[in-house]
């Protein structure tokens, strides 16, 4: 598998999901095993069939975590020296051309994607266009509406 980027404050994330689901999550789910199996007869025992389901649920998001943490290339962009360049894990300002509507964005990996946060994949179609440009540089965008103009306006390591 591939090496897929992620900025640091994603990992730092990932590894807390994974921390809170080992140290908290699993016990707290053995335990309502042990105390739905204390009940009897388990083909009946709805609890019983619950905290399976969540056991299950909860352990292949762990492996799905380690996975990702395993197969992730952290880019720290704060230890880049600052360039005019848009690259992962920067933050931009570009504005709508037409409407002259300013919009930051950080560029971060798919699993960190959170457009209200002004978070938006690599892989989406606007980093896609922005990715290799420099400040000042205008770049078109197909959306669902049609094509739209960006001028770039500003590039931060933040």
């Amino acid at each position: 598998m591939q090496r897929v980027p992620m900025t640091v404050q994603g990992a730092q994330a990932l590894r807390e999901e994974l921390d809170r689901l080992k140290m908290i999550e699993r016990p707290r789910i053995i335990q309502a095993i042990a105390e739905a199996r204390a009940h009897g007869d388990l083909k009946e025992n709805a609890e019983y069939h619950a905290a399976r389901e969540q056991q299950s649920f909860t352990e292949g998001r762990i492996q799905e975590i380690e996975s990702k943490l395993g197969h992730a290339h952290i880019i720290d962009v704060r230890s880049m020296p600052p360039g005019d360049k848009v690259i992962f894990g920067v933050t931009v300002d570009i504005i709508n051309v037409e409407t002259e509507q300013v919009q930051v964005y950080q560029i971060v990996g798919d699993d960190e994607a959170n457009i209200p946060q002004g978070k938006i994949s690599i892989s989406s179609p606007i980093a896609r266009a922005l990715i290799g440009k420099e400040v000042g540089d205008v770049v078109s965008v197909q959306t669902p509406a049609g094509v739209v103009e960006y001028e770039i306006d500003a590039v931060r390591h933040l």
